[in-house]
């Protein structure tokens, strides 16, 4: 039985229709009922030990004396309207710049106005314990908040441009656009050759992490053009057959993973500069990296997409 891929779940009602209506999300937001995550610098504020919900806390609530006015709608679940605010502009003491730069930040912060098991931790580290729909919606809010920060003025003609349609678009007052979150598109494929599999890995990577190639499309491409431009453009090797598999919505910083399973024609392989080393696993290899017992490759981590791929490849489901 093939699982939920992780930020794939959907909540109740996204509410598209009011998203225009100032006054009724204004009459929203003040409402008591009415539940709000608060996000710091991407990060959920969550409860559970490990992370089991994230914390919603109420309109009221003197965490979000310090959320920028600028609340992104969510739409309703669970019969509440529900709402992400971005406590950015708060710095915790301690703060270690250099570990949140870094590809995975463990360290997770407390805000004095919360509760002691409430924290905000990085959403990376308990995609497998978090309630799915939380993590949805933690990643929806996480994608519109990278989104916002990025795209502060108009592409159009350079002016500042302001937050509408309760966060689900951008206007500029200058010259009239209208702006719309971005949303890259990116393929990951398994490549497959008789009982193989390919796996690559970047520079700058962790040590012992490898994973299955990925790569942007291109405009103009088809997604299966993508994949097999980028498998030749990064290894050499030539595919043949491309199915899709999943797709996963990923806010780091705003895209959506397209999982494929693609039939390789070749084996050889010629490096690019993208990658530091790629090679082919067969399946007592493949065995051995999800059980965390291979020699050379880490076990890739759960909840993320390629981890999926190789997850259903194992079990005979691709």
């Amino acid at each position: 039985m093939q699982r939920q891929i992780v930020f794939g779940a959907a909540w109740d009602d996204r509410k598209a229709e009011i998203r225009g209506d100032a006054a009724r999300i204004a009459q929203i937001r003040a409402e008591s009922q009415t539940q709000v995550l608060p996000m710091w610098r991407g990060r959920p504020l969550v409860t559970g030990t490990p992370a089991e919900s994230a914390q919603w806390v109420g309109v009221a609530h003197p965490v979000l004396e310090q959320a920028d006015d600028d609340w992104i709608y969510l739409g309703m679940h669970g019969g509440r309207h529900r709402f992400a605010a971005d406590l950015s502009q708060w710095t915790p003491e301690g703060v270690d710049e250099a570990a949140m730069a870094a590809f995975f930040d463990p360290v997770e912060y407390h805000h004095p106005a919360c509760g002691p098991e409430a924290r905000f931790a990085e959403l990376r580290g308990m995609m497998l314990t978090l309630d799915p729909v939380d993590a949805a919606m933690a990643s929806t809010a996480r994608g519109l908040m990278n989104w916002h920060a990025s795209h502060r003025f108009c592409s159009r003609c350079g002016q500042p441009s302001n937050f509408a349609m309760a966060g689900w678009q951008r206007n500029c007052p200058s010259c009239k656009a209208s702006h719309f979150p971005r949303t890259d598109p990116v393929v990951i494929m398994l490549v497959h050759h008789g009982d193989s599999i390919l796996l690559g890995r970047s520079p700058g990577w962790p040590p012992g992490m490898y994973s299955t190639l990925a790569g942007f499309v291109e405009p103009g491409e088809t997604l299966e053009s993508a994949v097999r431009r980028e498998v030749f453009e990064e290894t050499g090797v030539r595919v043949a057959e491309v199915h899709h598999v999943a797709s996963q919505p990923w806010p780091w910083p705003n895209s959506l993973m397209m999982g494929f399973a693609a039939r390789a024609l070749s084996t050889e392989i010629t490096l690019d500069h993208e990658l530091e080393d790629a090679r082919w696993l067969d399946r007592d290899e493949i065995r051995q990296v999800l059980t965390g017992e291979h020699p050379v490759v880490r076990r890739p981590r759960g909840g993320a997409i390629a981890h999926e791929l190789l997850t259903r490849w194992n079990a005979g489901e691709i």
